[in-house]
């Protein structure tokens, strides 16, 4: 997990933060790298949780590529928020599970 890349201070995750209610810390995955706001690199790195919530928005930029991702994060965020929106879902879901030990952060969800 430490060989991610990221950007510290972006501004990009600083206007993602104002959105989202001026939340103390933000992380949002552009391209392949996770950009920063409220918090340093070793701050991210040292949640678990939080970086494998990012990993799995990593995957799906992986599998989308990066314009794609990026209008349908935005279409499913205008249509049933930011806490519903599908690939949010999936990226709580991810992380919970690698914290249980479950699976790897980057596992895609069991889909019936």
């Amino acid at each position: 997990m430490s060989k991610l890349n990221t950007f510290v201070n972006s501004p990009l995750a600083r206007i993602a933060r104002l959105v989202l209610g001026r939340a103390p810390r933000v992380a949002m995955v552009l391209g392949q790298t996770v950009h920063l706001s409220g918090a340093t690199r070793e701050e991210f790195l040292a949640d678990p949780e939080w970086v494998a919530h990012e990993e799995v928005h990593l995957r799906q930029v992986r599998e989308l590529g990066t314009v794609r991702f990026l209008w349908l994060y935005l279409v499913e965020s205008a249509r049933v928020g930011y806490y519903q929106n599908k690939f949010e879902v999936e990226a709580r879901e991810g992380a919970r599970r690698f914290v249980e030990g479950a699976t790897s952060p980057t596992a895609q969800p069991h889909r019936p």
